[in-house]
């Protein structure tokens, strides 16, 4: 039996303001093992930084958990008071990295008086920045960052040094999972490079056994993941293995999401790219049935008027009628092949 380090379970989350009910994470049950790096992909807008969040079980401005659970090391953190999810899970269970590093760090602070304030939050006990400093200095220089970056403040750092810094003092604690959202969106080709390096080093010295990296870049996340979860409208589409996903997806939406990436191998570099035609649903006013059926290449009459279920097929989940419906078995042999 494979152990799980975190499992949600019909995880919903809603934006609610003037602009009405957005319906961002609708419904999400997905699990991450031990000593697995999970990607999560999607368009813009599908609903992965919104599930990053409601992960780890504190509200967000506008952002409310609206039901379901979210299971860490045996903690059901939405349970729990806030209070004990600070202290108790934050840092020592889970870390998460949001997409803009500087919204991580405080701008008026140095690295080491930001530490230092995170190390009281996490221990109790008041440091100084030199000292903080120096506890950080030696796992700093383990990840390639060199000690007196901690001496400078946000601004002072490129983007790239900036959302390594985070990443590193994110895995200090060596919580069991660490949520990464876009961690290569913004940088240049260089620095993408350095950071899928970072994490892949943090996980391979098991500083950090478990992963989930949201991204809309699947060749990046094929570099570093296991298994690869397709998020679409505020609810999961396709999971698989990774080369299982790349190499045959099942859903057409991860098809077409394929289609639009610069070529993953060699002999695919004759491919024309394509964009995916339509543009994704108002959330406000979800389908109640298939989201993606106006978009769909793939849509027959044996697309049924109901939301379809995340069933397992061929070693992986995938919701869509072509596998749970009663389309012919001729033409669910073309969509594989195609």
């Amino acid at each position: 039996m494979v152990d799980e380090v975190l499992r949600s379970q019909d995880l919903k989350g809603y934006y609610r303001g003037s602009f009405g009910v957005v319906y961002a994470v609708d419904g999400v049950s997905l699990s991450v093992n031990k000593g697995e790096i999970l990607g999560l992909a999607g368009e813009s807008g599908c609903g992965k930084t919104t599930y990053l969040k409601l992960l780890t079980g504190t509200p967000f401005p506008l952002l409310h958990y609206e039901g379901g659970k979210v299971v860490i090391e045996g903690y059901d953190i939405w349970s729990l008071p806030e209070e004990v999810v600070r202290k108790e899970v934050k840092c020592k269970l889970l870390s998460y990295v949001p997409q803009s590093s500087l919204n991580a760090l405080n701008p008026i602070l140095r690295l080491k008086q930001f530490v230092a304030k995170m190390l009281k939050e996490r221990t109790g006990r008041k440091y100084s920045a030199d000292e903080a400093r120096d506890m950080l200095a030696g796992h700093f220089k383990d990840l390639g960052l060199d000690k007196h970056v901690l001496d400078l403040y946000p601004h002072e750092l490129s983007g790239g040094m900036r959302q390594r810094a985070v990443i590193a003092i994110s895995t200090y604690a060596q919580p069991s999972l660490l949520l990464t959202d876009e961690p290569t969106s913004s940088l240049d080709v260089s620095s993408q490079k350095k950071m899928v390096e970072m994490l892949m080093d943090i996980h391979r010295r098991e500083l950090i056994k478990s992963m989930i990296v949201s991204s809309h870049d699947l060749g990046m996340l094929r570099q570093l993941c296991h298994r690869i979860a397709i998020m679409y409208a505020g609810k999961m589409v396709e999971v698989g293995e990774t080369e299982d996903i790349i190499k045959q997806p099942l859903h057409p939406y991860t098809k077409l999401l394929l289609d639009t990436l610069l070529p993953l191998e060699r002999w695919t570099k004759q491919k024309v790219l394509k964009s995916i035609p339509g543009r994704p649903p108002d959330l406000r006013n979800p389908s109640p049935v298939c989201s993606f059926h106006p978009r769909c290449p793939e849509r027959t009459s044996a697309c049924r008027p109901k939301e379809p279920p995340l069933i397992e097929e061929n070693g992986r989940l995938v919701s869509c009628w072509l596998y749970c419906g009663e389309l012919p078995d001729e033409k669910r042999r073309r969509h594989l092949e195609s």
